[in-house]
């Protein structure tokens, strides 16, 4: 084997060696919610808790019950039903969520041309919200009682413009195990929460960075999106936003591009308050990133290229390598080494499927997979989801249609 191969490999080693360090930083300092004392009514802001849900009948009593049962002394839960046909409403009303009051559901008015399907269910909420706190957050989830009270604390404690927590993901079929793990993988190894964290406490230093440098730092998780009444009209919520496929991110990095005027973003965990199932299948799982995946690189082809090339040559590459490259054994044997204790480090940190550590080649080729198809789907016939066919990941063009369903009944 040439020098050239030999100093291919070394630098791919160094490159596996920062990713590490980066999720390391990362989960040095990725907080979670923290249990809290049951506040006063007097002392306890407003809490609009607000659910969009579209054919969710099979988590809608789960999540719905779960936040019914909230010891925060002050909140109004508000589910949007978005045009459901498979009885996701009157599964709400029958939990006692009637057409008025603090309990209540509400139906959506149809699609605008332009924006997204969740995009304006949650739009909607937040016209029919009047907490001083907004908390969005899926249907697919389920929070435990202390969940608000926590939440509240902690984006009082941190004045955070958006707290964004990560639940603790719930991982049944092969598939699901394999793909969803792979969100923290790339997350956490490439994305500077601790850069976030140091900038948002010198504002002065963020607002001299470039506003797409800026802009870049921005996350979220849409399961779980906590923010406070006057950030999101500061950034002008989902409606300036409304093209926007994935709209958690967006809203993340609209208040990254703000830290140099003090606004402040916080992404945390919330593990022990929160569970989310993203996906039921296999099918699903392929589908749901299939929608996602080029949306979140915001139809940049160069950032997606170079994203997705650093990743087949750091994290899949070397189990190729290692039965093809015998003169470079030892170097590579070291960048797998280095692989794996990346993904101990973050199934031990976010609870995550032990197989999906072993078998993370297989994840890593279906992930590279999933946003190859992304990129080919979005750019001809498009992505169907929820009834709805996305032909884009900006200037959204969404037709209605006879939602798809699997064996299970879900969409």
């Amino acid at each position: 084997m040439g020098t050239a191969a030999i100093f291919y490999h070394f630098i791919v080693l160094l490159g596996l060696l920062f990713a590490l360090g980066m999720v390391l930083a990362n989960v040095a300092c990725f907080a979670g919610l923290q249990p809290v004392e049951r506040p006063a009514a007097e002392d306890a802001p407003l809490v609009s808790i607000l659910v969009p849900a579209r054919n969710e009948a099979l988590n809608i009593e789960a999540c719905v019950g779960s936040l019914l049962a909230q010891d925060y002394p002050r909140y109004e839960l508000i589910v949007l039903d978005d045009h459901s046909d498979d009885g996701t409403g009157d599964m709400v009303r029958r939990l006692g969520l009637g057409e008025t009051g603090d309990r209540r559901v509400i139906s959506g008015s149809p699609l605008p041309a332009g924006w997204t399907g969740k995009g304006w269910a949650c739009h909607q909420l937040s016209l029919a919200a009047r907490g001083e706190f907004l908390f969005f957050t899926d249907a697919d989830t389920a929070h435990a009682p202390g969940t608000v009270a926590a939440t509240v604390a902690a984006a009082q404690a941190y004045r955070a413009d958006l707290l964004s927590a990560w639940p603790r993901l719930i991982t049944v079929t092969l598939g699901e195990k394999l793909i969803i793990p792979m969100i923290l993988v790339l997350g956490l190894s490439m994305y500077p929460h601790w850069l976030v964290l140091l900038l948002q406490k010198h504002p002065h230093v963020a607002a001299r960075l470039p506003a797409f440098l800026r802009h870049g730092l921005g996350a979220a998780n849409g399961q779980f999106m906590f923010f406070t009444r006057a950030g999101y009209d500061r950034i002008g919520g989902h409606a300036a936003l409304h093209d926007h496929l994935v709209e958690d991110v967006a809203l993340g990095r609209a208040v990254a591009n703000r830290m140099g005027e003090g606004m402040r973003l916080l992404n945390c965990e919330s593990l022990d308050f929160s569970t989310c199932r993203m996906y039921r299948s296999f099918d699903e799982t392929w589908e749901g990133f299939t929608k996602n995946m080029r949306a979140a690189f915001e139809d940049s082809l160069a950032g997606f290229l170079v994203i997705g090339g650093l990743h087949c040559c750091g994290f899949l590459l070397p189990f190729v390598f290692v039965f093809t490259a015998p003169d470079a054994r030892s170097l590579i044997l070291a960048q797998i080494a280095v692989i794996y204790l990346v993904r101990v480090v973050l199934a031990l940190r976010f609870r995550t499927s032990w197989l999906s550590c072993l078998l993370h080649p297989v994840g890593e080729v279906l992930s590279l997979g999933i946003g190859l198809n992304s990129w080919r789907r979005l750019a001809s016939k498009g992505v169907q989801w929820k009834g709805r066919v996305y032909q884009s990941s900006r200037g959204i063009q969404a037709k209605e249609g006879k939602p798809r369903m699997d064996t299970n009944g879900r969409e």
